[in-house]
């Protein structure tokens, strides 16, 4: 029992290591919009092209498009590493991301 323990606790630090290094971007409108985002969900940076600025509602559809790139994009680097340490025995689609 003592060994599970242990390799839970392996895993628990590699996921941390793992969501700490994971980071990706998602771009919008022909990279007008792009954002950056970190394996912990959080959004680390936003870049806006000042020509997206003339029309404010498709500035706002653009952060919201290229967030969500970002945020699936850090999700697939994330769940690639989880099936890598897993040797595939989790199959693709069971992952909550």
């Amino acid at each position: 029992m003592g060994a599970l323990g242990g390799m839970m606790g392996g895993l628990q630090a590699k996921m941390a290591e793992v969501k700490e290094k994971a980071r990706a971007e998602g771009t919008a409108g022909g990279g007008l919009v792009k954002v950056v985002a970190a394996g912990d969900l959080q959004i680390v940076s936003v870049s806006i092209d000042p020509k997206a600025m003339a029309d404010r509602e498709l500035l706002e559809d653009l952060v919201r498009a290229a967030t969500n790139d970002a945020l699936v994009a850090v999700q697939k680097q994330i769940a690639a590493v989880i099936q890598q340490m897993f040797g595939g025995l989790i199959p693709p689609g069971m992952l909550p991301f």
